[in-house]
């Protein structure tokens, strides 16, 4: 279990909860995000999408490949186990890996991806919690930032993908 989170014993039901991400170019703002988690939980699950899935939703290979960021959020304190997504589905996830609270990114807030989200993890119980980003740090700009630095290298990267 996570530091600080051990709970006496007798102690209520711990509750579960799962943090998904591509966890890509690890900065500031992921770390954010699974600290803000893990105050909300007792144990948390921390999802990393594989290449495969990341390349499906985005149009890009990651940087760094998913068993390798999964290493890395292993490797966080406050989460207590990493799970690679090989499947795109939230639910099929949790029957796999039961949580009660899912933590999503307040850009997915108030959209229709989010209602649904918030509807079919309603009628299972898990509630959907939203956590505002980093403003001054995104895995994107870090890319763009690598680009621009050395451009050749970007395209010689995912051609050779």
């Amino acid at each position: 279990m996570g530091a600080g989170r051990m709970r006496a014993v007798g102690a209520a039901r711990k509750v579960v909860g799962y943090a998904p991400g591509a966890w890509d170019l690890f900065h500031v703002g992921h770390l954010n995000v699974l600290r803000h988690a893990a105050a909300r939980c007792d144990y948390l699950i921390a999802g990393v999408v594989d290449d495969a899935m990341l390349e499906a939703a985005k149009g890009r290979r990651p940087v760094v490949p998913a068993l390798e960021r999964a290493e890395i959020i292993r490797s966080v304190r406050f989460v207590d186990e990493v799970v690679v997504e090989t499947q795109p589905d939230k639910l099929l996830t949790w029957r796999e890996h039961p949580f009660d609270l899912f933590f999503k990114g307040d850009d997915w807030r108030g959209t229709p991806a989010g209602a649904d989200l918030e509807q079919r993890f309603g009628e299972v119980g898990v509630e959907v919690v939203y956590f505002p980003y980093t403003m001054h740090t995104s895995s994107t700009q870090l890319r763009r930032a690598l680009t621009l630095l050395d451009p050749a290298a970007a395209r010689t990267s995912v051609a050779a993908e």
